[in-house]
């Protein structure tokens, strides 16, 4: 629906993958000067002797080949493995405050770092210090703090599990819960709404489940450009008869059609492989009232002929069906049409392709979990599955898409602002001491407290926390407020550009380097995100002599700031990581026993996945079904002149890190400043393609929260529905909306009012 006048803005004819994913590969080498140690380390990527990714977490396949990347993976291999270097010579050339005035993508591009270095307040620039002098100032700005909870110790999902374990060491001996991390951003709906369902906040299906499933159903995730192996999967489903139905707002590419460059026959005949079945397109934040509308239609056919749900299953595995069965009787059609943008005959007929399939596997991923009310319509995914034993089967069970490649495995090992009273007691336990039993904060709770000037001292185990955090008008203020804040990073980003009083940046090694401590080289452990944990070695040298593994970085911090520990060796830790998984079997032994034996298998191993064996940890000790009532549903919908965007990452993108500037498979070349709007929208509000507008946050007050001059473009997309890019348009993703249960913001749903631009701003609270 594109016009093609529109600068930038084309119509994209080809299928997903293909001989476009291998140039953009190329391009990627090239672009970062790692043509040929960039495509060595390509071969080395998630083999059983090699390392883990550091893009997506989907698993690795038993049998793996010589080419077990996809093209974002080859992204993040070679933005990592880059021959740049963001040197202190490279900071010398250039103030923080001329950082702050280039693109995201252009600070990343600076390269990697090389030495710790220290901000310079007079001379407004990083400047290169020693190792032990950045230790010694960290553990100083720790222990000058009132209050152990006036630290917050952020955690990004990329972290190995042994660099995640030692960092909750961290944090817990120094006597906070504090530990805000990306979790909190995308899939905090998983870890709440799952464990009230099934008993376990993660997925119960393995890859292998996917070869005997009968129906794939996919929600709200766009896996071509955000998890892209999984496609290999999608496809092979599909090719051998598999119904797959796509629930999405927009329509992905991905989801439509794909070109495996592993096919030669693909290849060469420029042929591809249709993937869904049906394609579905609710409106933003449809899908609970959708899958209710799915539940009411199995429901009325097993009314009219019986045999349809799995009676003998929800009788001796569940509880809560007839108070379920209730609600979605007393549930009109009208309301779930309008909460979800589809006519009910549309929701049938996704119904009975349900009703009539043997086992199913549901995959959702961020479009489903970043609304106000997202871990309750996880909740409603899983009564889908539960009404026909769909889940503790082969074939069948839910499958969240989690985004970084060890987002799981941090939490499993103990990154987590609510820690069970039985983690705290294994803590104790094995450690001597008592950690701290008050919960701490996430990500939204640390904004707060730094605003408040109750947060002094950030301590980011990677990521770039500002920028992935919603409302940068607060979030990057409250960040100014800090004593100190201290990045462990690979590369310079936005967020260690907001200097309070003081801040450090010291490099770590990357996914793809040799770690080596104490003469032998190490390995770390990841977990996918179907609860496997395997090693993972890195095989580069290293970008520069004075780099630190993330262990070493943890553990010096901790020698500085506790002194001679006698309750634990934190550099002796840091020198045998088979001696950090010993320690995490035993705060962890149900899950971790034998660690180091059963990782030294090639593909690792399957942690405890209950649900997969059908014992559910409730209170019930059954797997519950829940009623989900919106009681009137979002007060923001109504209003014609509020519509409801979400957020989107690029094909060119992983999270914060926008690796170029082009959306290939929604059409979008060289620029991010687009703004997708549906046809009739744009008319009634008197727009036209490639006009200029201005989005606003419509409850906003202030007038702050909004983004000038982008360009709208017509797309296939419901009525009263935006999308735009993620991070640009997080200025208009307020701090207090959020999942009502988990705190995610609701970066999937923020309320909006466009105009055509204005050079003057004006509120856009009232349509005046």
């Amino acid at each position: 629906m594109a016009n093609e006048k529109t600068p930038g803005v084309r119509p994209y004819r080809h299928p997903a993958g293909g001989w476009d994913a291998l140039k953009a590969v190329a391009g990627a080498l090239i672009d970062q000067e790692a043509v040929v140690e960039g495509g060595k380390t390509l071969m080395r990527a998630n083999q059983p002797e090699g390392f883990d990714c550091p893009g997506c977490a989907w698993p690795d396949p038993k049998h793996t080949s010589s080419f077990e990347f996809c093209e974002n993976g080859a992204k993040a291999v070679a933005w990592e493995a880059t021959s740049k270097r963001a040197t202190p010579e490279v900071f010398a050339r250039h103030t923080v405050s001329e950082l702050l005035t280039w693109s995201d993508h252009q600070i990343e591009d600076l390269g990697r770092l090389t030495e710790p270095m220290a901000y310079d307040l007079a001379d407004d620039r990083y400047k290169a210090i020693t190792w032990d002098e950045a230790f010694a100032r960290t553990g100083a700005a720790l222990k000058a703090l009132d209050d152990p909870n006036q630290a917050q110790f952020y955690a990004s999902g990329r972290a190995s599990n042994e660099a995640a374990f030692l960092y909750q060491l961290l944090g817990r001996r120094f006597g906070t819960n504090n530990f805000p991390d990306c979790s909190n951003m995308c899939h905090e709906p998983t870890s709440v709404g799952l464990p009230d369902s099934i008993g376990l906040g993660k997925g119960s299906v393995t890859l292998e489940d996917f070869d005997h499933a009968d129906l794939i159903l996919c929600f709200g995730h766009n896996p071509g450009t955000n998890h892209p192996r999984m496609m290999a999967t999608l496809r092979e489903a599909s090719r051998r008869g598999a119904t797959i139905l796509a629930f999405n707002p927009l329509r992905e590419r991905a989801l439509e059609r794909f070109a495996s460059p592993q096919d030669p026959v693909e290849m060469t005949t420029l042929t591809s492989t249709p993937i869904a079945s049906a394609y579905y397109q609710l409106t933003i934040g449809g899908d609970a009232l959708l899958v209710q509308g799915m539940m009411k239609a199995v429901l009325a056919l097993e009314a009219r002929g019986g045999g349809v749900i799995d009676r003998d299953f929800i009788a001796e595995h569940t509880t809560g069906f007839e108070a379920l069965a209730a609600h979605l009787e007393a549930l009109d059609w009208a309301t779930i049409e309008a909460g979800c943008g589809l006519p009910r005959a549309k929701i049938e007929e996704a119904a009975a392709t349900y009703a009539r399939a043997g086992s199913t596997i549901l995959c959702y991923g961020m479009g489903l979990t970043q609304h106000r009310d997202s871990s309750q319509t996880v909740q409603q995914l899983v009564n889908l599955l539960l009404l026909k034993g769909n889940i503790g089967r082969p074939g069948a069970g839910i499958c969240p898409l989690r985004g970084h490649s060890n987002v799981q495995g941090n939490r499993t090992v103990g990154i987590w602002e609510k820690p069970s009273e039985a983690l705290s007691d294994s803590i104790r336990d094995v450690f001597g001491f008592e950690p701290p039993r008050a919960h701490g904060h996430t990500v939204i709770e640390t904004i707060a407290a730094m605003e408040r000037g109750e947060a002094k001292v950030f301590v980011g185990l990677g990521g770039n926390f500002a920028v992935a955090a919603p409302d940068p008008v607060r979030t990057f203020g409250a960040m100014r407020k800090l004593d100190m804040a201290v990045h462990i990073a690979t590369k310079p980003n936005r967020t260690h550009m907001l200097i309070g009083k003081a801040a450090l940046l010291l490099p770590c090694l990357g996914r793809t380097e040799l770690d080596v401590r104490a003469g032998v080289r190490q390995s770390v452990t990841v977990e996918d995100s179907m609860s496997m944990v395997h090693a993972s070695r890195g095989l580069n040298p290293p970008a520069s002599e004075h780099l630190l593994s993330e262990p070493a970085i943890v553990a010096g911090i901790a020698t500085a700031t506790f002194g001679q520990d006698p309750l634990i060796d934190w550099l002796g830790l840091a020198d045998d990581y088979d001696a950090i998984r010993d320690l995490i079997a035993r705060v962890f032994p149900a899950a971790f026993e034998d660690y180091n034996e059963k990782v030294r298998v090639p593909g690792g191993f399957r942690l405890p996945v209950g649900p997969s064996d059908r014992v559910w940890k409730t209170a019930t000790g059954k797997a519950n079904f829940l009623v989900f009532d919106p009681k009137g549903g979002d007060p923001r919908r109504g209003d014609p002149d509020v519509l409801i965007l979400t957020t989107l990452r690029s094909h060119d993108q992983y999270n914060t890190t926008v690796y170029g500037q082009n959306d290939r498979y929604r059409g979008v070349f060289g620029r991010r400043d687009v703004v997708f709007a549906n046809p009739d929208d744009m008319t009634r509000m008197g727009l036209a393609e490639g006009d200029l507008i201005d989005v606003g946050a419509a409850f906003d007050e202030s007038g702050e929260r909004v983004v000038r001059a982008f360009t709208v473009v017509a797309r296939d997309i419901p009525p009263g529905c935006l999308a735009a890019y993620y991070p640009e348009t997080n200025v208009v993703i307020a701090l207090d909306d959020h999942d009502q249960r988990s705190g995610t913001p609701a970066y999937k749903s923020a309320p909006v009012r466009l105009r055509k631009h204005q050079a003057e701003w004006r509120s856009m609270t009232s349509t005046s």
